[in-house]
C-alpha cells in the first residue's frame, strides 16, 4: 500500500470508531481477517465485528475511542490509541496498540496490546498496585 493509502485506511479506522458504525469496521476488513483481542476469551472473525461492537456498546454507552498516532512499513501498520469512558462519575482511560496485518487494503489480522490490569481493578473494586516500588 502506498502511504496515501495507508493513511486513508487510518483515517477511516479511526472514522468508524468515531461513528460507531459497525458497517465502517467490516468494509475495513477482508472477509478471512481475524482478531486477537486480550478482552474478548476467543479469536473473533471479522465477519463478527458489527456484534462485538454492539456489545462494547451497551457495556460501555460513552466509550470514546481515540488515535494517538501510527507507523506502517510494507503490509503492517500500527496504531496507538487511548479510550476513555465515565465509571462512578470519574474519568478513566488506558492506552494500547494494535498491530494491524493488511492484505488487498483491508484487514487480514488485527492483534490488540494493552494493558487490561486497569480493567481487571476496576471490575473487581481492588486497588491497582505498582509492581515496582521505587
Amino acid at each position: 500500500m502506498t502511504d496515501a493509502e495507508i493513511q486513508d485506511f487510518v483515517t477511516r479506522f479511526a472514522a468508524a470508531w468515531a461513528a460507531r458504525d459497525g458497517k465502517a469496521f467490516l468494509d475495513l476488513w477482508h472477509p478471512e481477517g481475524l482478531l486477537h483481542t486480550p478482552m474478548v476469551g476467543r479469536t473473533i472473525k471479522g465477519s463478527e465485528l458489527d456484534r462485538l461492537l454492539q456489545v462494547q456498546i451497551a457495556a460501555a454507552p460513552d466509550f470514546v475511542w481515540q488515535l494517538l498516532d501510527w507507523t506502517s512499513r510494507g503490509d503492517v501498520l500500527i496504531v496507538e490509541w487511548q479510550t476513555t469512558r465515565i465509571v462512578n462519575g470519574q474519568r478513566f482511560s488506558w492506552r494500547g496498540v494494535d498491530k494491524f496485518r493488511l492484505k488487498a487494503g483491508k484487514i487480514i489480522e488485527e492483534v490488540v496490546y494493552c494493558d487490561t490490569a486497569p480493567l481487571r481493578a476496576l471490575r473487581t473494586g481492588e486497588t491497582l498496585e505498582p509492581v515496582t516500588k521505587f
